[in-house]
């Protein structure tokens, strides 16, 4: 049985076989590749951590690689992602961070992310808030989420949106034009105007803008977020978001 000191030179030839500048493959005979791969395989089954260890440095990279595209991707859409004019902003409009939301009104987790950014926004006076509608559950979300477009359209103050936001998201049962109409008269929207709103351009390059955004920001479901140079995927919990915006801030967990 090969010794388990032939080990690091059996590796050693399985990485010089893939480097780009080495000898091809068939270098190796049938019986020496046969002999490398008892090798290797005796080694991981003596030792299973091994694989642990692989997978967690490969998590490792692959989020290091990840960060990087989306650092790369919120600068070059930095102004379309904080200050677009189609985002409705809460909090402190001139805040020290911005934090911006993608959301769902059919997405169960967006119910508690709502919880966490509006108990964010009550203890970080410097915080501000960007919403931005990205309906990819149902057809309903969709037109929940024109709604809602129309709605900021009248309300540039973002204060009766808000009030809408938190009545549709925390209503029952699925949210559609209906609902999503309902919420807006108890917020006190003028219905009528919200009706002719709902067929202008404006609310059709809203949520196109949305989408691209998401797409381009690698986001695959709500809530998701951008946080200073983060993009967060996923209700991760008031305290999660709470330590990101720091980092955005001061550049460590707790300022």
């Amino acid at each position: 049985m090969p010794s388990f000191r032939l080990l690091a030179p059996a590796l050693l030839a399985l990485a010089l076989c893939a480097a780009p500048q080495a000898a091809p493959a068939q270098s190796f005979s049938d019986v020496q590749r046969k002999d490398i791969e008892k090798i290797v395989r005796e080694y991981l089954i003596a030792h299973p951590e091994v694989l642990e260890e692989a997978m967690n440095e490969l998590s490792k990279r692959q989020a290091a690689a990840d960060a990087e595209k989306h650092q790369a991707s919120i600068a070059r859409n930095a102004e379309l992602i904080f200050n677009s004019p189609r985002g409705v902003t809460v909090g402190n409009r001139d805040g020290d961070v911005t934090f911006v939301e993608f959301f769902d009104y059919n997405c169960g987790y967006c119910k508690r992310a709502m919880a966490d950014m509006l108990e964010l926004m009550k203890a970080d006076p410097k915080l501000k808030v960007v919403l931005k509608e990205f309906p990819v559950l149902s057809q309903g979300s969709v037109e929940a989420a024109q709604v809602a477009v129309a709605v900021r359209m009248q309300d540039p103050t973002g204060k009766k949106y808000l009030d809408f936001h938190q009545k549709l998201l925390t209503g029952r049962g699925a949210a559609d034009k209906a609902r999503a109409l309902a919420a807006a008269k108890e917020a006190g929207l003028d219905i009528a105007k919200l009706e002719k709103d709902l067929g202008s351009p404006e609310v059709k390059a809203t949520l196109e803008e949305n989408l691209k955004l998401a797409e381009s920001l690698g986001m695959n479901g709500t809530p998701s977020y951008v946080i200073g140079k983060q993009v967060v995927i996923g209700a991760v919990g008031v305290e999660s978001l709470r330590e990101k915006i720091n980092n955005a801030r001061c550049g460590k967990a707790t300022c």
